[in-house]
């Protein structure tokens, strides 16, 4: 009998939800994957990098014993999050940036979700404490035909992974199909 193949999932297919941080429970996430499932997004983003986590550590030189250098965990360390999409009339992200400038400081929660060829949900991420520290615009050139991109970069507080051995993957999917035949979208 032969085995049922797996492939490893494609990275890019996926979807990026932004809430404000107060709103960040284990319900409100969930409600985002459902609603990013069911397409109520305006726009998705074209590139998302910096999911990463790194061990710091605290090297120690033990006198007399010169082959080694003893290493010893500090803390964790969050990559920040690089989002890039095609540039639209809408300027939520420039909205959120700039607002600090103005005094309205507004941390946001997000989840990333990575769909599996089918849409589904595959794997989720949630970062939390989400603070805008770059805003790009496009750069412009006359000479090129290329599609206008802004980024946002993002510093966090840290990040969970919500899907995989939980079954929360499956929990969304079946929301979202549930919630999809209350509404007719068959």
């Amino acid at each position: 009998m032969a085995g049922r193949r797996e492939d490893p999932v494609g990275a890019f297919n996926f979807a990026v939800s932004l809430m404000e941080a107060s709103a960040g429970t284990a319900g409100a996430v969930t409600t985002l994957a459902i609603d990013t499932l069911t397409d109520n997004i305006d726009a998705g983003f074209n590139e998302c990098s910096g999911l990463e986590m790194i061990l710091e550590t605290e090297e120690y030189m033990e006198g007399g014993v010169n082959g080694t250098v003893h290493k010893f965990p500090t803390r964790l360390k969050w990559g920040k999050l690089v989002m890039k999409k095609g540039l639209l009339r809408r300027s939520d992200l420039w909205d959120w940036m700039y607002g600090f400038s103005e005094g309205r400081v507004v941390r946001k929660d997000g989840v990333i979700t990575l769909l599996n060829e089918q849409g589904l949900a595959h794997t989720a991420w949630q970062f939390v404490n989400g603070l805008p520290v770059k805003w790009t615009g496009p750069s412009l050139n006359a000479q090129q035909n290329a599609v206008a991109f802004e980024s946002i970069e993002i510093e966090h507080e840290g990040l969970k992974l919500l899907s995989g051995a939980s079954g929360l993957a499956s929990a969304i999917n079946s929301a979202a199909e549930g919630i999809a035949s209350l509404l007719g979208d068959d």
